[in-house]
């Protein structure tokens, strides 16, 4: 059957949709000409958080692989973007965790997507720790998505309050890592850490595939 699948749908790189031999590889040129993030260059600085670091820049053939995966219904993806995020995370931040999560899709962007990008990247970073992702939040449905805004005051305002806790008692005391697909202005990753450590979270790193340049 996987045989008779590969013929109907090869394998294909997620960055330039090229043919590669198994599904989930990235091919040799992108493995290359990918806009890598590495040492300092991977980190950012994003309010509340201890660190957040990012494996690729969001430009180029990434950020349209990254539409793609989100948008376009592309949850397979996540095999090959999956190790990346999980690789990053190892790379700057080895230390242990209490809990992998994510800022998840309100119920009407789940709804509308089928999937969550972020909770499959985490999952692939909590696996790659031996553990298991943890839904935390439950995310309000917003005004606006926030891919469509650009102006970081707007994506702000569109943040602040959109997350709360599902269970407060479990993330007292923890140290979280919070795993997302981009990070543009941060107010995503800033609010998610405000709630954690209002109730009174020990402290929350952030890893994330892809980061935008800093303007």
């Amino acid at each position: 059957m996987s045989g008779l699948l590969d013929l109907l749908f090869p394998p294909r790189c997620p960055f330039c949709r090229g043919g590669v031999e198994e599904d989930g590889a990235i091919c040799p040129d992108c493995q290359t000409s990918l806009p890598w993030r590495t040492g300092r260059r991977a980190e950012r600085t994003v309010d509340l958080l201890e660190g957040c670091a990012s494996a690729l820049g969001y430009r180029g053939k990434v950020a349209e692989c990254v539409r793609r995966f989100k948008f376009h219904r592309r949850a397979g993806y996540a095999k090959a973007l999956g190790p990346l995020v999980a690789q990053c995370a190892q790379d700057h931040f080895p230390m242990d965790f209490d809990l992998v999560s994510w800022p998840p899709l309100s119920p009407k962007g789940l709804r509308r997507r089928g999937f969550d990008q972020a909770q499959l990247l985490a999952r692939a970073v909590a696996r790659a720790r031996g553990m298991t992702e943890t839904a935390l939040f439950r995310k309000k449905n917003a005004a606006a998505q926030q891919s469509l805004l650009h102006d970081p005051a707007a994506r702000r305002a569109n943040s602040m309050g959109a997350y709360t806790l599902l269970d407060p008692d479990l993330v007292r005391g923890k140290r979280v890592l919070l795993v997302d697909d981009v990070v543009t202005s941060g107010a995503t990753l800033s609010e998610c850490a405000r709630v954690l450590l209002t109730a009174g979270a020990a402290g929350v790193w952030a890893v994330t595939l892809a980061s935008a340049d800093r303007r």
